[in-house]
């Protein structure tokens, strides 16, 4: 039996095409592409480091994307989901509502 082949994912853009700085003294984080050309500054704190930075602009990208397409965040197959049917206010207009029964909890505090 012959070796697996091995699948690498090949590279977006050229190696070291973003840089970081980080500016702790003034809590500033600054990213620049030079591929893109694109800029991102956020707020860092002592205990922040470059891929906090690059994953802050990450987040930052798919926000925008999502914003401009109009996404819906409850159209996301993770989370929420709608319930298939839904009662209106109307159709438990009709009942009356239920007795106190003993060890209920009343309004009045007593």
């Amino acid at each position: 039996m012959g070796k697996r082949k091995k699948s690498t994912r090949k590279p977006q853009g050229p190696k070291k095409s973003v840089t970081v700085k980080l500016e702790k003294k003034i809590g500033v984080g600054q990213l620049s592409c030079k591929v893109c050309g694109q800029s991102f500054q956020t707020g860092i704190n002592y205990l922040s480091a470059a891929v906090d930075v690059y994953s802050d602009w990450i987040d930052a990208c798919d926000t925008v994307a999502k914003d401009a397409a109009g996404d819906d965040p409850r159209d996301s197959s993770y989370g929420y989901h709608e319930p298939e049917s839904r009662l209106a206010v109307e159709d438990y207009a009709d009942r009356e509502p239920l007795a106190a029964t003993e060890g209920s909890i009343d309004d009045d505090g007593d």
